[in-house]
């Protein structure tokens, strides 16, 4: 019976402590990328990747021929 509570107090400690390591990983990588803007302006040669000048029904109608 003495074997059987200390086996399970070890097996709570070894979880406990990965659980907080666990969590301060997670939390170290949530400052890091905090810091990181991603919607800045791009820089060098940017191009921009959509410009329509279709009109809205135009669009409504492609959208239904191509049947998606």
């Amino acid at each position: 019976m003495n074997r059987m509570i200390r086996d399970t107090i070890k097996v709570f400690v070894i979880f406990t402590m990965c659980t907080v390591l666990f969590y301060v990983g997670l939390q170290i990588m949530h400052r890091e990328y905090e810091e990181i803007h991603r919607y800045d302006p791009p820089e060098g040669p940017a191009v921009k990747v959509f410009y329509s000048q279709t009109k809205l029904l135009e669009r409504f109608q492609l959208f239904f021929k191509a049947g998606e």
